[in-house]
């Protein structure tokens, strides 16, 4: 399979960029509407890049000033809160996970300062910012770390081994009601896994998987993979897929997808590989019961398991809190021999990445994993060696395999704080950190001097960034090749109610269809220029309910023909128009002065709540290429349409290239979306070579070019030839935060190319992509 390429990158890679913009976009509507003239030439005149504009790979916008002279980005910033209550230790290994009902539930650990292990229920509630102990009761389990904790059916926490205060791997799974602050322990059959800690759990249709982890008194690590089928309790047997500990786990698109933790030679890795798990049996049927484990042993789930000896009296910790083991429930100590099992069903497939502008590098800083939108998203934050100016936010597309940076660290991480855990909600929108300071001044001194503690939490909005979260997530592309500038989006069609009415849409009336209303757009055909020097004219706020017209002599669409009642259910601008019996309810007819594949596409999402294509027997019912998307962007604004805005943003961040990267930036700029704005200036930045070349930068308005080029920080100059050589050879001081930068640009290809390098190079290490 061949790897994806960037389209449009330039073979020597990004530049450096820098600075706030000197004038900004107005955000209210007025300004969007007065601007809908530029908006629409330029997006119907949006071509590829001329053949004939040849680029120079030997050029480049440096800038003058040090970046930490630079003012931070403006736009959304996460806040770092404060707890209250008796907060925890900054204990290592213990499960971090959100539960629901804006709480966050903290299950044992090991205390850095007292050699302590616990198996504490602790909860943050995260409206009052309060941490309490949780009384728990019934099967309470022995103190572990390094397990993992599942949330299930939204009221059941799924702990999964660890290991325990005698150095012992577990493998019991044991159930936390979070309603009744039960604590069970089912009786499961077929052959148990290997005790193990720092492993992976995710679930999937009622199964739980488990991936790696280390184990045995030499502490190797697995390379295996197994599940608990939740319905039966009962253990499938193991296979093969990759040797790792301390890594990420992910199911998206029925694949299991691990990233990242340490190798089998205790490396940092930065390897991806994915196990498809549909058309295989093995993975779609029920577990055989009565199986025998991997040793050979049979087990019996009632046998019944020795205990260590429960203390006397608990231990108090750093934290406060006494270790709760009122049943020490452990597995006796396992002397496993190494063995191997078979190859897992399913085609196994991996990715190494390497050195690259935007593939962070798991060697640096403390690196924090998540998903959402079938996207892995990498917080790179603040260590010892590594400044928050330093971090970033970044993401790696599972579709098109394709990494971007969201956000500079400095515009996420406010300095002086060191995270330890990171925990996402199951939709996939919100992200929390935990930490506490490095300032001495605000960390408590305990007996034993300086003491960290879970003291603070900071909450990232995932929608700032177009994530759209797990639930309403687009069906997965069935290859992993990301399409060409020049090649059309193509989405899965959209399944039940939607598709039924997509089926529907834009039918005449005379074929059964039942429209009853006509909308009408600018024509494909009309003169751009014309067109701006005409009396078009736009309702000053959409709530008012004005009459929207175009001058006589302004050429309009083939009709769209629609529903009444679903553009009144679904658009409260129709239906405020409507209600208020302006003209078009009378003539049953209305005219939306924006590009014809622009109104269509916002028909059809009104239809569909997608943004992909609709009939297939439509010819001109196409894909909404990222031209349109960008004024589906601006009309979700003047509408107040949110969902509709976060499906425009998420396509638009992902798919940003160097032939739209102006009309992105220019419309996020109409659309008060500073974020996406503030992206795309720095995508232009970093191809501006290729970008002024292109027929959307040429199409721009006056005022649009002034402010675009004043991205540029204010002290940058063009260099190259000589001069660039010369600086590559050796760069001045000054420039010391960017000169390493270029010349890795300038000795590298793009990233997804070095990619595709180093997986070829790397056949050996059974590494490749299949």
């Amino acid at each position: 399979m061949a790897l994806p390429s960037t389209p449009g990158a330039s073979v020597t890679g990004p530049s450096i960029f820098g600075g706030p913009p000197q004038a900004a976009h107005t955000s209210n509507n007025n300004a969007a509407n007065s601007s809908h003239a530029s908006f629409s030439s330029l997006a119907s005149t949006l071509t590829a890049t001329p053949a004939s504009a040849a680029s120079s790979n030997n050029t480049y916008i440096m800038p003058n000033s040090p970046l930490k002279n630079r003012a931070p980005m403006d736009g959304y910033r996460p806040k770092v809160t404060r707890t209250l209550g008796q907060r925890t230790a900054c204990l290592v290994n213990a499960s971090v996970t959100y539960c629901g009902n804006n709480q966050i539930y903290v299950f044992g650990g090991f205390d850095q300062y007292t050699d302590e292990v616990y198996n504490h229920v602790l909860r943050l509630d995260l409206v009052s910012h309060q941490w309490s102990l949780v009384d728990n009761y019934g099967d309470i389990p022995g103190v572990r770390m390094g397990h993992t904790a599942t949330m299930y059916k939204g009221d059941k926490l799924l702990v999964f081994g660890g290991e325990n205060e005698h150095r012992t791997y577990l493998s019991d799974l044991i159930i936390f009601d979070l309603k009744t602050a039960h604590w069970t322990q089912p009786q499961v059959t077929g052959p148990i896994p290997k005790g193990r800690a720092r492993h992976a759990a995710v679930l999937h249709e009622d199964k739980l998987f488990i991936v790696g982890g280390i184990t045995g008194h030499d502490n190797y690590v697995l390379d295996d993979i197994c599940y608990l089928d939740l319905k039966t309790f009962t253990w499938s047997r193991a296979w093969r897929f990759v040797g790792r500990f301390d890594h990420s786990a992910y199911i998206w698109g029925d694949r299991v997808w691990v990233f990242g933790g340490l190798s089998e030679d205790m490396d940092k890795v930065n390897d991806l590989w994915w196990l498809d798990l549909k058309g295989s049996p093995a993975f779609e049927s029920p577990p055989q019961i009565g199986s025998l484990d991997r040793s050979g042993m049979p087990r019996n789930a009632t046998s019944p398991r020795p205990s260590y000896p429960v203390p006397q009296s608990p231990v108090v910790g750093s934290s406060g809190y006494a270790a709760n083991s009122r049943t020490a429930q452990v597995n006796p100590p396992s002397f496993h021999l190494k063995t191997y099992a078979p190859p897992a069903p399913g085609a196994i497939s991996s990715l190494r990445f390497v050195s690259g502008t935007n593939v962070p590098s798991q060697m640096q800083g403390v690196h924090f994993h998540v998903y959402s939108s079938g996207t892995l998203l990498d917080f790179v934050t603040p260590a010892a060696t590594i400044t928050s100016r330093e971090c970033s936010l970044l993401a790696l597309d599972l579709g098109a395999l394709r990494w971007q940076k969201l956000a500079e660290g400095r515009e996420i991480f406010k300095p002086g704080y060191r995270w330890h855990y990171c925990t996402m909600n199951d939709d996939g929108t919100k992200a929390w950190l935990l930490g506490c300071p490095t300032d001495p001044a605000a960390i408590d001194l305990g007996a034993n001097g300086l003491e960290e503690y879970l003291s603070d939490i900071m909450e990232i909005d995932l929608r700032r960034y177009g994530f759209l979260g797990n639930n309403h997530a687009p069906e997965p592309r069935t290859d992993l090749v990301r399409p060409s500038s020049r090649t059309r989006h193509v989405e899965q069609s959209s399944k039940g109610l939607g598709s039924d009415l997509a089926r529907l849409f834009n039918q005449p009336p005379e074929s059964g269809s039942g429209t009853d209303f006509v909308v009408t757009a600018l024509s494909r055909d009309y003169d751009d220029e014309e067109i701006m020097g005409s009396a078009l004219i736009h309702p000053s706020d959409p709530a008012d309910g004005d009459q929207t017209w175009l001058a006589p002599d302004v050429p309009t669409s083939p009709p769209i023909h629609v529903h009444r009642l679903i553009l009144q259910a679904r658009w409260p601008h129709f239906a405020r128009l409507w209600s208020s019996q302006m003209a078009e309810f009378h003539t049953k007819k209305m005219h939306i002065p924006e590009p014809y594949s622009v109104v269509k596409a916002f028909l059809y999402y009104l239809y569909t709540d997608r943004i992909d294509p609709g009939s297939a027997d439509d010819e001109d019912n196409l894909t909404a290429d990222l031209s349109d998307v960008a004024g589906l962007l601006v009309m979700s604004n003047i509408y107040n349409i949110p969902h509709l805005r976060l499906l425009c943003v998420n396509r638009l961040s992902k798919e940003l290239d160097v032939d739209h990267a102006c009309i992105i930036w220019y419309c996020a700029g109409l659309a008060s979306e500073e974020w996406l704005r503030k992206r795309a200036a720095g995508f232009c930045m970093t191809h501006w070579g290729r970008i002024v070349r292109t027929v959307g930068f040429q199409r721009l308005p006056r005022s649009a070019l002034v402010e675009l080029s004043q991205e540029i920080d204010m002290e940058g100059r063009v260099i190259g030839g000589d001069e660039l050589d010369m600086m590559v050879g050796g760069i001045d001081s000054r420039f010391s935060d960017n000169g390493s930068a270029v010349s890795r640009r300038k000795e590298s290809i793009s990233s997804n190319q070095t990619q595709m390098l180093e997986s070829e190079a790397d056949d050996d290490d059974g590494m490749e992509m299949s």
